[in-house]
């Protein structure tokens, strides 16, 4: 993350988030997806640093944040209390309204954000994901096939943290790779630093957000079922992965939100590593 302050700020209950602080101007906050951190963002922050003040932090659970007990029915990794965390950490830095640019787990995050938050989330744009209760409803032997970590990592513990764990390595670059489709998209560089903090601690984290994902985060959907997110949302999706493959992503955000647009790129499930050209266009382009 060229040009940028790693900072270590404790948001309340306990919690401290690693974040990556650069430029000035407008806020933006940068969120990651699943087996990811922070350094996603390496191609594309540095831009978007030249005109936003951007902050790109670790969700609770990864990379270099806390990473506290699931609790009972996994509360400390529902959506709402991760998003709360990243309220809390934009106001640390002086921020009560900014935009929110997420993918993968990071983009369920902001979801729950822009619902709950709705005079805070100024804009938000979600990476290659469709609604998290619409896919559990249309699963379906493709998307289970496909998405098999879905199923797998909710089992309970310590199954699949044990079985992760035999041969860390080994599952994160197969669950990487697999879902790449740009070839060197992950450099040995990043994916060195995602290993680093694929530590057993974050392991059970990670089990424990696609659990909360699976009951309380869908207890929460279902009870917010009328509530539809109000500012402008930007969806992009890879035009060679699973969620475009297998979802019209337009007409599921448009099932949740008022003003949704957005469009396929040419890459697998993480556009800011496999097209960051093309996917900083968009973004600044949505921006603006």
């Amino acid at each position: 993350m060229d040009g940028f302050e790693l900072l270590d700020v404790d948001v309340g209950g306990g919690i401290t988030l690693r974040a990556a602080k650069a430029g000035e101007g407008p806020p933006l906050l940068l969120l990651h997806g699943h087996p990811q951190t922070h350094v996603t963002w390496r191609k594309i922050a540095p831009e978007l640093a030249r005109t936003h003040t951007v902050i790109a932090a670790d969700l609770r659970g990864y990379g270099d944040s806390s990473k506290p007990e699931g609790g009972e029915n996994h509360k400390a990794y529902s959506k709402r209390e991760m998003a709360k965390d990243q309220i809390a950490l934009m106001r640390r830095f002086g921020f009560d309204r900014f935009a929110v640019v997420a993918h993968d787990r990071g983009a369920r995050v902001a979801h729950r954000m822009a619902l709950d938050f709705p005079d805070t989330v100024e804009r938000v744009a979600l990476f290659d994901i469709a609604p998290t209760a619409t896919m559990y409803a249309r699963t379906d032997k493709a998307f289970a096939t496909r998405y098999f970590w879905w199923f797998f990592l909710i089992q309970r513990f310590p199954l699949p943290e044990r079985m992760i764990g035999n041969d860390r390595e080994y599952f994160l670059n197969e669950h990487i790779s697999g879902q790449i489709k740009i070839s060197g998209a992950t450099e040995p560089a990043a994916f060195a630093e995602y290993l680093r903090c694929y530590t057993p601690q974050t392991i059970h984290a990670i089990c424990e957000d696609y659990r909360a994902a699976a009951t309380i985060d869908l207890e929460h959907d279902a009870a917010d079922a009328e509530k539809r997110i109000k500012v402008p949302l930007l969806a992009l999706w890879g035009g060679l992965g699973t969620v475009g493959a297998l979802y019209d992503v337009l007409a599921t955000w448009r099932e949740k939100a008022d003003d949704v647009r957005g469009r396929a790129l040419p890459c697998g499930h993480t556009p800011q590593e496999e097209c960051p050209r093309e996917t900083l266009n968009e973004v600044l382009a949505f921006l603006a």
